[in-house]
């Protein structure tokens, strides 16, 4: 029989275009969005390999929208408060826009390239976000809005993007019917939040320096008994967490209280609760927040609250 022929695959634009292109398309059916978390591969050479920025094989937030040419705007307006969302929510508040526009080697017109500049730009006018040109850093299709991020240490990082393309859905033939049966050549805008989710924990990580905003810790909660006289009365408490949707660890080990307080602030846990015969008798814990913060007790239920409150507010420490 025919041998399959697999190859690496770099992008998922083709395969997002060669579905829009499956069947016939109408006005009605825009924008259409297709969002793909897949697998990709780039032959990165061994010299620019770098820790979790830079990899051969990745995940990024992928997603394709296709649109009319009076759509561009609403779009990418609609990405841009997504991107700040997210953005602020993960605490990163020095975030800095730039425009990369046409470079030396494209493919299309200069006509084609003028609309998507200037369609971008309008966009980020429209949201009152200051922005800079980076002249001639788009890339081979289109001209792109970048989203650089500053960590904790200072360095920048380019995380989102969104790029205007005018030029694949011609090389995939690509049409939708307009209001007047006409058959016209839809925008493909190609957008990313997070780029690679790679990189960005890498740099999530080394922002935060591992002490993840309770929201996003892996473990939110420490219950630490300090006796096994405490023992039954730490496990309803850690009941009591997961029943409200806290991820949380009992600390059931005969070790001394300083010991499991120290190992919890080293995994930088957000919130400790110490339980000792005092705080069982009386239907509390010893709150403790990360960064040797002593809350004090308090009733289990308005402990637990704090730490609801905390990931509600999605602020850091």
């Amino acid at each position: 029989g025919d041998a399959i022929r697999y190859g690496v695959k770099p992008m998922n634009c083709p395969g997002h275009a060669l579905l829009f292109g499956m069947t016939r398309r109408s006005y009605r059916d825009l924008p259409m969005r297709i969002a793909d978390f897949g697998r990709l591969h780039r032959y990165e050479r061994s010299g620019v390999m770098h820790g979790l920025a830079r990899v051969r094989s990745f995940s990024q937030d992928d997603a394709h929208i296709f649109c009319s040419l009076d759509q561009i705007q609403a779009e990418i307006s609609g990405f841009l408060d997504l991107v700040n969302e997210v953005y602020r929510d993960f605490g990163f508040s020095d975030v800095r826009i730039k425009i990369a526009t046409r470079p030396e080697e494209r493919l299309g017109s200069d006509e084609v390239w003028d609309t998507a500049e200037n369609a971008l730009e309008e966009a980020t006018k429209s949201q009152g976000l200051p922005y800079g040109i980076a002249e001639g850093e788009g890339v081979f299709y289109g001209p792109k809005i970048e989203f650089h991020l500053n960590d904790a240490i200072g360095r920048s990082w380019q995380l989102g993007t969104i790029q205007a393309d005018f030029n694949l859905p011609e090389r995939f033939d690509l049409s939708y019917v307009d209001r007047e049966s006409t058959s016209q050549r839809p925008v493909m805008l190609h957008r990313a939040v997070f780029g690679s989710i790679e990189r960005f924990y890498g740099v999530l990580i080394e922002h935060v320096a591992g002490a993840f905003p309770t929201w996003l810790a892996p473990e939110q909660v420490a219950v630490l008994p300090i006796t096994d006289a405490a023992a039954e009365y730490a496990e309803q408490v850690r009941r009591r967490c997961k029943e409200a949707g806290l991820r949380v660890r009992l600390d059931g080990r005969n070790e001394k209280i300083g010991l499991k307080i120290r190992e919890s602030e080293k995994a930088k846990v957000p919130f400790m609760f110490v339980i000792g015969e005092r705080e069982a008798a009386g239907d509390e814990v010893s709150v403790r927040r990360r960064g040797r913060r002593d809350l004090g007790a308090k009733p289990v239920g308005e402990a637990i609250e704090l730490v609801l409150d905390a990931v509600r507010s999605k602020a850091g420490d």
